[in-house]
């Protein structure tokens, strides 16, 4: 689950990481009202929960209450990545003098966090990494210990050479991981952290994304989702219990499990393609779950073909079969099905899905190439 950037700065807030003073606006004129309250230049920014807000023009300055009026109203109701702003942020604008950037999430490889930090704050992450991959610098943090004043000292270190003012920041970092734990976090970024031009440090930005299997752990937590910030296709999926994850390729994937969609997805790749999601579908799978993820990929206008890869294990080939008569049936305007079904009562599976004219493989290499193939001619 994300939260808002104001609201994961509430948890900053809480655990004393210093935030510029601002609140959360639903119209102009309560745009307005924040900003002669904050006394002086405010940024307004667009609460969705997608990236790219500022290169969508979702992010803008405003030296006043008027402009800050103005700009709300430019802002709300903007489509940013299919999502339609709702509410912004007015928040007290800062003089930058350096970036920083300071993140915390799950080392998969370890198995324990990682916190991350990069001199180069302001930009994606993920393009420091791809092209001044030494500008980032790691530590793996053991849980039985927690994150040691010396690795953060150490990081802070990287950021600003400054003795003082690294100490700040390793306290910020401390407090990020008291936050990671304390919520079940899954990600907890600042990007950036700042040094203004009076040498003060702020978190200017905030970003917490919370473990959907701790949420039963924090109802306080889980009351803050916001639906209207999500895809429509992703509360679907929560709702049939199915695992989605929407991406930017024209190939739909359905799959049981989730290593089997992981492998799927680096094939399409392999072969030239683009996946457009990723589903799992579970183990036990009913007639139902199956036609609520077709009903999930096929409301994405992007994919061009659409490919099944069940290994039925608990998984039922029939049972799969089933549903995807039944969305078919449903389902007016579809793009081409590529279907490949083994395993657990496959014979029966792929009779039904031939009754209806309607042809199955039992190879994942040759299903997946001729979605690909199909997608690029589309």
């Amino acid at each position: 689950m994300k939260l808002h950037e104001y609201q994961a700065k509430e948890f900053f807030k809480d655990f004393g990481i210093p935030v510029p003073a601002g609140e959360v606006a639903k119209s102009p004129a309560e745009a307005y009202k924040i900003a002669s309250e904050v006394g002086k230049g405010v940024v307004v920014k667009a609460q969705v929960h997608v990236g790219g807000r500022g290169k969508a023009g979702g992010v803008k300055l405003a030296a006043n209450p008027e402009e800050a009026k103005a700009k709300a109203s430019d802002i709300l109701g903007m489509d940013i990545k299919g999502l339609t702003v709702e509410k912004v942020l007015i928040a007290e604008a800062v003089d930058i003098a350096e970036e920083y950037y300071v993140g915390m999430l799950i080392d998969r490889r370890t198995q324990k966090p990682v916190i991350m930090v990069s001199p180069a704050g302001g930009v994606d992450i993920e393009q420091v990494a791809k092209e001044t991959p030494e500008q980032i610098f790691k530590e793996v943090i053991d849980p039985r210990f927690g994150l040691h004043s010396f690795q953060a000292l150490s990081l802070a270190m990287k950021l600003n050479s400054d003795v003082k003012k690294a100490r700040v920041i390793a306290k910020i970092m401390r407090a990020l991981y008291s936050i990671f734990l304390h919520i079940d976090a899954s990600l907890v970024e600042i990007n950036p952290l700042i040094m203004t031009t009076d040498e003060k440090i702020w978190a200017i930005d905030a970003k917490i994304n919370v473990d959907d299997s701790g949420l039963d752990n924090h109802p306080k937590v889980a009351a803050l989702r916001d639906t209207d910030s999500e895809l429509p296709q992703e509360i679907r999926a929560r709702e049939a219990d199915l695992s989605y994850v929407k991406l930017d390729g024209n190939v739909g994937c359905v799959v049981n499990g989730a290593g089997l969609a992981m492998a799927t997805m680096d094939l399409i790749k392999y072969y030239g393609g683009e996946p457009a999601n990723f589903l799992d579908i579970g183990g036990s799978s009913s007639p139902e779950k199956v036609l609520a993820a077709l009903e999930i990929i096929f409301a994405d206008p992007n994919v061009k073909v659409l490919l099944f890869n069940i290994f039925g294990g608990i998984t039922r080939c029939d049972d799969v079969a089933n549903g995807i008569v039944r969305a078919l049936e449903k389902l007016d305007e579809k793009p081409p099905l590529v279907i490949r079904l083994t395993g657990t009562n496959e014979e029966e599976g792929v009779k039904i899905l031939e009754a209806q004219g309607i042809k199955a493989t039992n190879s994942m290499d040759e299903a997946v190439q001729a979605a690909v193939e199909l997608a690029k001619k589309a």
